[in-house]
């Protein structure tokens, strides 16, 4: 039972957490008990997964978080969440399950049960994804693995630190340059032991980071070509100095364009970090 495998985490749960993935598992055991999953069922899924992603947009005058997330089919395996942390710091966290539609859901709900347990405070991002693995392999789920990207961004100094379990590296824009940020890492709940990198990238006015799944970087237009191969650096590029909303409308924009008639083929997820440009006198 997913249950059981989240009452082994360490640290303090939310009861929330608890309830909204007992009731994903709820409807999967009725799935399988019946041989049916009726439209209302699926409906129910897909509002106990949206409560489990942000409620909107965070900003102050000292940056902005946007996200967009675009699951497949009416549930999909991508989450993401941004938090304040007690420590004055803002947590980002990531992932991408293996599969699509429900069954990749429900183990999305597990990560995330798994990440809102783990106590964040501190700079070590690395130490989270390790606890995280560990966490997920004291059950492991045959053919089930994550994903995960977990980042601290201290608004004060504007210091952006990271480790990476397996996500399409972050892409920063800034004034000078557009380039990948850090390393990529094993995924999540795979392997019994996993260590990570962890990397610190300073911020200025007018930077934006996106990270990104997947799904996004693999789009492919009607001829078969990678988005991110083809146009993707060139597109975030243009996303200088835009606020986080303007970044992933432009790349969503350009996204749709690129693909055409393709149709997308697996989830979608995007969170944009950006530094506001009028705060160059800070």
């Amino acid at each position: 039972m997913v249950i059981l495998s989240i009452s082994r985490i360490r640290g303090q749960l939310h009861m929330g957490t608890i309830q909204l993935v007992t009731g994903t598992e709820a409807l999967a055991v009725k799935h399988l008990s019946t041989g049916r999953f009726g439209q209302n069922d699926m409906h129910e899924a897909h509002c106990i997964q949206a409560s489990l992603l942000p409620t909107g947009p965070m900003q102050n005058e000292s940056f902005q978080i946007a996200f967009r997330y675009t699951p497949f089919s009416e549930v999909g395996g991508d989450f993401a969440d941004f938090f304040r942390l007690p420590d004055g710091l803002i947590g980002i966290y990531l992932g991408d399950v293996v599969g699509k539609g429900l069954p990749a859901a429900m183990y999305g709900s597990l990560v995330m049960g798994a990440l809102r347990g783990i106590k964040k405070t501190g700079a070590d991002t690395a130490g989270v994804l390790s606890l995280l693995n560990e966490t997920l392999m004291q059950r492991p789920l045959e053919g089930r693995f994550c994903s995960t990207l977990y980042t601290l961004f201290n608004p004060a100094t504007r210091e952006l630190t990271f480790s990476n379990a397996g996500l399409p590296l972050p892409l920063l824009v800034s004034q000078t340059t557009c380039r990948l940020l850090g390393e990529g890492g094993l995924p999540s709940g795979l392997f019994p032991v996993a260590t990570y990198g962890q990397y610190t990238v300073p911020l200025f006015p007018g930077d934006s980071v996106l990270f990104a799944t997947d799904g996004l970087h693999e789009s492919r237009d009607p001829e078969g070509a990678e988005f991110c191969s083809v146009r993707m650096a060139q597109t975030w590029e243009q996303c200088r100095c835009k606020t986080a909303g303007e970044s992933l409308d432009y790349l969503f924009d350009s996204l749709h364009a690129f693909s055409q008639s393709s149709g997308q083929d697996d989830d979608i997820t995007a969170v944009v970090l950006t530094i506001p440009p009028q705060n160059a006198s800070n």
